[in-house]
């Protein structure tokens, strides 16, 4: 599937945790410069502090908020905001393995990181919901939800990105004839559109497969 469909989905995973890598040293060295959780940026040192040896030790690589682990199943199924059909279908493909993805990242400013949760479908990794969650007093709240498959949701330099496929008619699931590109940003306690871009998939290739999955 293009997009983030099964082979697309992959590599942009791949390409997302090289960015993911690239923020955190971006995000590393302007704590440093900032006062942030790093090493601070205080100046040089007086006389009188050097003869004390008051200078302590710098300590780097300190992560700003650690991921606190949490079980996606139950968070989801428990969830009052997410739809009876997403809870109904979401059951093990292997096993006690389930078909969700989840990300930890800081796209709310909270004091712990926020989780992002993407389900999908066992067969073809068809995403069939997106949710965000953020901790509040020691629980989490639902903050942003979006259950049109396929839909898939990712945290991109702090900013909540959402790619949505779109069919038309007598599409496979492996070949959608679009999708849309939505980034959000947490303003005002909520998420805002930032940005919205629309991709054109040739319909020169492709061939045939399952039919495309009902968004209802």
């Amino acid at each position: 599937m293009r997009g983030v469909g099964a082979r697309a989905r992959t590599a942009l995973k791949a390409g997302s945790s090289a960015a993911a890598g690239l923020a955190a040293l971006g995000l590393f060295v302007t704590a440093c410069a900032t006062g942030g959780t790093g090493a601070r940026d205080e100046g040089p040192a007086g006389s009188d502090a050097v003869a004390k040896g008051s200078i302590k030790p710098v300590v780097s690589g300190t992560p700003s908020k650690a991921p606190k682990r949490v079980d996606a199943v139950k968070l989801v199924k428990t969830d009052p905001e997410v739809s009876a059909a997403v809870k109904r279908d979401l059951k093990p493909c292997v096993a006690d393995e389930y078909p969700v993805d989840v990300s930890y990242g800081d796209l709310t400013g909270g004091a712990s990181n926020d989780i992002v949760i993407n389900v999908m479908t066992c067969a073809d990794a068809v995403g069939v919901g997106s949710y965000v969650y953020r901790e509040e007093n020691g629980r989490y709240e639902n903050v942003f939800k979006a259950e049109e498959p396929p839909v898939y949701a990712e945290i991109d330099r702090g900013d909540l990105v959402v790619t949505q496929q779109l069919y038309e008619k007598g599409d496979p699931v492996s070949y959608p004839s679009s999708e849309e590109v939505i980034t959000y940003r947490w303003t005002s306690a909520r998420f805002v559109e930032q940005s919205r871009i629309h991709n054109d998939y040739s319909n020169a290739v492709g061939g045939s497969g399952s039919p495309a999955p009902d968004a209802n």
